[in-house]
């Protein structure tokens, strides 16, 4: 061992004679990285766990090869021909919303419950299969047995209606029978989110019920088994040459739940993003770790100057030591955030709703590892650089501060080098580079004014001290006092506590502004239900049952569905639009038709078309968005409507605003347009709470075949949604704050031989022991709260940002999650100071004063 030592460059050698000592002083160091590795690492592989898991399960997702969706229609004769000549199996599945209706044997009341109905053919599922309680065949379940055919609900929805196996629900004008509950369908993730519990029955025995009529609102999903070695992607564009009119949207195996795949991308950049915050707050206490051990080898820096080292042997002697220990960091969190999931995945995965391949996984350990160590780096550069300057002389003198001051040009750019390829990577590989750019300066920003935040405050206790003011409070003027000191803990409190405060209250603003967008903010006047499907022989007769209730008003518009196929002859895939308006083109949008224009609306550009206007297809169309799809007046937009394609030229424009949950539409256009088309009418009541019950009954034994949303229900969903976004966040943000804590830890305990001195000094002075401990709790209470106060005003404002510019609302101040922030700031700095504050306390003056000699 000793000849392998001799044989190692002599920095190397004094490096590893140091570290034999162990690592006393760096577990800051350690823990700091270690979480910000394993925060980056642990989102990381859950996020490629289930990108791999959809991509494994694809085909059973998607429940076969590809799927062609028809909007409410059927496929054509000629196109079910095509699709059966060239696959192994085809199945039919048509999807909607409608209403379940019991009497239930629990209440002795008839219970109505929303449900998405998916209805079945002998060949569902391709892949897969369904799993119901009681266990049966799926044929079983849902066969006709005793004249009655069956059907088989989620527990959720049994349990709304208050019914079990064996009793009689209906769907529509159809009674039938329950005969299971569903436990899984293999194709669940594929479907998205629906409205209501689900529902399957067989497409055969909807006949009679009237809930797939001409122009109801429902999806014809067409699965397809391909034979061995064929290409989805390659059939679908053959099938897209073939039927260029269809309408109809193709997905394969490869893509299974673009919308799944979608949310799964853009929450774990942003949690990525934020394991990031918890590695800059990480770097904070990487630098106050290496500053405070190079602080203790002053005495061993300067002796080996004395002995002929050069500035550069000391830098390479510390720089091994921190690469090392650095080393070690990244590896503890790459074990905890990289082999963790891997280990604890597989027992939480069967509760996932998609599907999760949780393995080890060589990109997210790799991408943490390079963020640890730039990160590692790049903070613990500044105080190597200073360490190199370190004299001689310090050995023969009690210095201070022996590493204040600036690094030398050389250094500034490495380590500015070195930020910037941190920013780099952090915006290339997270997969939202113009997200990632926005926080990245952020972040940078933040620990910029927490920087600044720290030196006025440091400026402003100094300013206190001497006032006339604090004579009488000696434990305020001794804090304050202490705030201001070269070598105080300010500037480490400030920075490593208040940026994982900002990101908390970043998040608490944040998620404050979107419930009260859903809650507080939703129109004074808002309708009760949405009805779709409402006939259009049956208007008359369902405005008259509506206005025997107790309505305050009720609106009616007819409504068919379009997919948007063109933007001025470009096909909408190929088209330069805005991105935030990419959601028009990504499926079918409500279109409607009117002569005249509708009440309250408001034109900003363009003429409406006369009453009796009877040429080529013209379109009202949404200001906001049509201006993000780049649309002008006298644009085309051509729209396929049931496999018919209108192309409508743009003769105006008008404000529409989704929030005052009316009818809306994007699309309006003139009646001739939709001449002969099948369509059925939508409406929407206003009625206060208590009419509800008997609306809905009054509507349902009238119209078997009307579907009823309530408008209450959708809310709880779309708040249920926010609180399930906001706690991922949240926990985000914990892990940053955790961070913040254990550098504010590190900080306290780094700065106990300081106190000790300082505790020492007071008390020979005369100082009792009170008044030192409120001196000590007051200097960290101080400091916290300042961090909180910094914290909150840019969290708010980095809030405010997203609010305004990201979700186009107004941004509303939350002053309850403002005080927790700042209070929290304070009680944390308060409880780490007073932690370490014992030890100072208790030490003998003579002892700790004759040391210092």
């Amino acid at each position: 061992m000793s000849a392998l030592m001799a044989r190692l460059p002599v920095p190397l050698r004094f490096a590893l004679r140091e570290l034999r000592g162990g690592v006393k002083g760096f577990y800051v160091f350690l823990a700091c990285l270690a979480l910000g590795v394993a925060a980056v690492a642990a989102v990381g592989s859950v996020r490629l766990a289930i990108s791999e898991g959809l991509a494994r399960e694809g085909r059973a997702i998607l429940g076969g090869d590809a799927e062609v969706e028809f909007t409410y229609r059927f496929p054509e004769p000629a196109e079910r021909a095509w699709l059966h000549a060239r696959t192994q199996a085809v199945s039919e599945t048509v999807d909607f919303r409608s209403m379940v209706v019991a009497d239930s044997p629990l209440t002795g009341q008839v219970e109505r419950g929303l449900t998405q109905v998916r209805s079945v053919d002998a060949a569902y599922p391709l892949v897969g299969a369904v799993e119901l309680s009681p266990p049966m065949a799926l044929e079983e379940a849902l066969g006709e047995r005793d004249g009655r055919w069956g059907v088989a609900l989620e527990p959720l929805l049994i349990e709304r209606l208050g019914v079990a196996v064996g009793d009689a629900v209906r769907l529509g004008a159809q009674t039938y029978e329950l005969r299971a509950a569903i436990d899984r369908v293999p194709d669940a993730a594929a479907g998205g989110l629906g409205l209501g519990p689900r529902t399957l029955v067989l497409t055969e025995a909807l006949e009679g019920s009237q809930l797939l009529s001409p122009g109801s609102l429902y999806e014809t999903e067409v699965r397809l088994a391909l034979a061995p070695g064929d290409d989805p992607a390659a059939l679908g564009r053959a099938f897209a040459q073939d039927f260029p009119d269809a309408g109809a949207r193709w997905r394969d195996r490869s893509d299974p739940a673009p919308g799944v795949q979608r949310f799964v991308d853009r929450i774990g950049a942003f949690l990525i993003l934020v394991g990031l915050a918890a590695l800059a707050v990480g770097g904070v206490g990487v630098a106050a770790a290496v500053r405070s051990y190079l602080d203790e080898k002053t005495a061993t820096i300067a002796t080996l100057k004395t002995l002929g080292a050069t500035g550069r042997t000391i830098f390479a002697v510390y720089l091994a030591q921190i690469g090392a220990l650095a080393a070690l960091g990244v590896a503890i969190g790459l074990l905890l955030g990289g082999v963790g999931p891997a280990l604890i995945g597989p027992i939480f995965a069967d509760s996932l709703p998609v599907p999760a391949l949780f393995s080890i996984y060589a990109r997210p350990m790799l991408e943490a590892a390079l963020y640890g160590v730039l990160t590692a780096l790049a903070f613990a550069l500044w105080p190597l650089a200073r360490a190199r300057e370190v004299r001689a002389a310090a050995l023969f003198r009690d210095v201070a501060d022996p590493l204040k001051g600036w690094p030398a040009t050389r250094d500034l750019l490495a380590i500015a080098a070195l930020a910037a390829l941190l920013v780099g990577s952090a915006v290339a590989l997270s997969g939202a580079w113009l997200f990632a750019a926005w926080f990245a300066a952020g972040a940078i920003a933040a620990l910029v004014v927490l920087w600044l935040a720290a030196q006025g405050l440091r400026r402003a206790a100094l300013w206190g001290a001497r006032r006339r003011a604090m004579r009488g409070r000696p434990a305020l003027r001794l804090a304050l006092a202490s705030l201001a000191g070269p070598g105080g803990e300010t500037v480490g409190a400030a920075l490593s506590l208040g940026l994982g405060l900002t990101v908390l209250a970043a998040i608490g603003q944040v998620d404050h502004n979107l419930r009260q967008l859903v809650a507080d903010e939703l129109p004074s006047r808002s309708p009760a239900f949405f009805f779709v499907d409402i006939q259009n022989d049956q208007l008359g007769r369902f405005l008259e049952t509506v206005e025997r209730e107790r309505v305050d008003s009720v609106e009616t518009a007819p409504m068919l569905r379009g997919v948007v196929t063109r933007l001025d002859g470009v096909p909408a895939a190929e088209a330069e639009i805005d991105p935030d308006a990419a959601w028009v083109l990504r499926g079918d949008r409500g279109v409607s038709y009117a002569a005249a224009r509708p009440e309250g609306a408001e034109l900003t550009e363009g003429a409406w078309w006369a009453a009796d206007y009877a040429g080529p297809p013209l379109v009202s169309f949404s200001d906001e968005h049509g201006r993000q799809l780049g649309l002008e007046l006298g644009d085309t937009i051509t729209v396929n409507v049931l496999g018919r394609e209108i192309t409508a030229t743009v003769a105006n424009f008008r404000r529409v605003d989704f929030r005052d949950m009316g009818i809306n539409f994007l699309m309006i256009l003139d009646p001739g347009a939709f001449q002969g088309a099948p369509h059925t009418h939508i409406a929407t009541v206003y009625a206060p709470r208590e009419a509800e019950g008997a609306l809905l009954r009054a509507v349902g034994g009238a119209f078997a075949n009307v579907t009823a949303v309530s408008v209450r229900d959708a809310i709880t969903r779309v708040s249920d949604g926010l609180g399930q976004l906001a706690a991922a966040a949240r926990w985000g943000a914990g892990v940053t704050l955790l961070t913040g804590l254990v550098v504010l830890i590190g900080a306290a305990a780094a700065g106990a031989r300081r106190r000790t001195y300082e505790a020492a000094v007071l008390k020979t002075l005369g100082a009792a022991r009170g008044r030192i401990l409120a001196s000590f709790a007051l200097r960290a209470g101080l400091t916290g709260a300042a961090a909180g106060v910094v914290a909150l005003a840019f969290g708010a404002l980095a809030a405010w940002a997203v609010i305004v510019f990201v979700m186009d609302a107004a941004f509303s101040f939350s002053a309850a999650s403002a005080l927790a922030v700042v209070v929290g700031g304070a009680l944390a700095s308060l409880l780490a100071g007073l932690a370490f504050a014992w030890g100072p306390l208790s030490a003998r003056p003579a002892r700790v004063l004759r040391a210092r000699e």
